[in-house]
């Protein structure tokens, strides 16, 4: 069915508008990147204080926790905690992340139970083989992240304290420069001693011995709990910021395919109208020299 000026004003009407929705959600998205990105890079100060905390307290003490000790053999049952997006419009977001996680899962020996972050990850992961714990909501701004983080850090330490879980892992989608975003996997817990190691193995910023006051063994559980709460939260503002950032990219190609869409309708506008016009000028011509036949002496 051929198309007429009337139908191709109304398509042209129709994407014009979708194009307002696209670079206003253009606009949003890119405001969101900058404070979840602001809000990261905040992070990277305190963080780094949490973790030389940890490494007075571990040179100073002779163990991390009682509960960061190597899982008992055969018990390692692991709790993914994935973070995802609630809201579409994100390109292929959610399912590299979901692919990220079956990959990664699968590599992992015992059974595991995935809490997302997300509804659209949470959908995405139930149709998988992988059996589904809590689901979280995502917050909608920073100031909203720490109620998120609280929440996931009392499911963890109940699956812990039932002897549910002994291992906790952490995924996320981390900005990068080259490719938008890209999917990492932190193992949050145990804090065993591959952990201390680790983190021992830092160098302390200055010639002076670094020491605990009242001793590790008492600040030591406040520091590994800002260390979880810090961990969780950067995961939760990177994934935020990588989620903005692939929604902009989505939102680009949106708008570039929107306006070659409405290159293509007005062009079509055009011809048919001007066509319509040359119809009407011919019939015209044709009607006044049918008239002007009509009076010539020759017919009279």
């Amino acid at each position: 069915m051929s198309d007429t000026t009337a139908s191709l004003g109304r398509k042209i009407g129709t994407a014009g508008d979708l194009q307002s929705v696209v670079r206003t959600m253009k606009a949003v998205a890119a405001s969101s990147i900058t404070q979840y990105e602001n809000a990261v890079h905040a992070l990277d100060d305190y963080y780094r204080t949490v973790q030389l905390g940890l490494v007075a307290c571990l040179r100073q003490g002779q163990q991390p926790l009682a509960q960061a000790q190597a899982p008992r053999p055969g018990a390692g049952a692991i709790a993914a905690v994935v973070f995802g997006s609630d809201q579409g419009l994100v390109g292929q977001f959610n399912d590299v992340m979901a692919d990220f996680v079956l990959r990664t899962l699968e590599d992992l020996p015992g059974a595991k139970t995935v809490c997302a972050v997300g509804e659209r990850i949470g959908s995405r992961l139930a149709e998988t083989h992988l059996m589904l714990g809590k689901s979280f909501m995502l917050p909608g701004s920073i100031g909203a992240i720490t109620s998120l983080v609280g929440q996931v850090l009392v499911e963890v330490d109940a699956l812990l304290a039932k002897g549910e879980i002994t291992q906790v892992y952490v995924f996320h989608s981390r900005p990068h420069a080259g490719a938008i975003y890209t999917p990492v996997c932190q193992r949050l817990l145990p804090l065993d001693e591959t952990w201390r190691r680790e983190l021992t193995a830092m160098a302390w910023p200055t010639r002076n011995l670094p020491e605990a006051i009242n001793g590790a063994q008492a600040a030591l559980p406040a520091f590994v709990r800002e260390y979880l709460f810090v961990s969780l939260f950067r995961a939760c503002a990177e994934s935020l910021a990588s989620e903005n950032a692939s929604r902009l990219a989505a939102m680009q190609r949106a708008e570039k395919n929107i306006e070659e869409l409405l290159d293509d309708l007005n062009r079509s506008f055009h011809r048919l109208r001007q066509s319509g016009i040359d119809e009407e000028l011919f019939d015209l011509v044709a009607g006044f020299e049918a008239l002007a036949g009509a009076d010539s002496p020759e017919n009279l």
